[in-house]
């Protein structure tokens, strides 16, 4: 029997607008809204991400949004 999808939690979140342009053509390629595709990537997230890559792009990404808040 499938899982229930149940929306349980609710978070204010601070993205940038690159990123939601982002989220937002995802979900729409994948023909769903924006919750539904935060959902799925937080549930596959190991089978969707290179984990090594993924820590390297990370740092640089946040040493780029330390030089963006100055």
């Amino acid at each position: 029997m499938p899982k229930r999808m149940r929306l349980t939690r609710r978070f204010p979140v601070a993205m940038t607008e690159d990123g939601y342009r982002r989220l937002r053509r995802f979900a729409e390629e994948a023909g769903t809204d924006e919750s539904t595709a935060l959902s799925f990537l937080f549930e596959n997230f190991d089978s969707v991400t290179d984990r090594s890559a993924l820590i390297h792009r990370m740092r640089l990404f946040g040493r780029d949004m330390a030089e963006r808040k100055r």
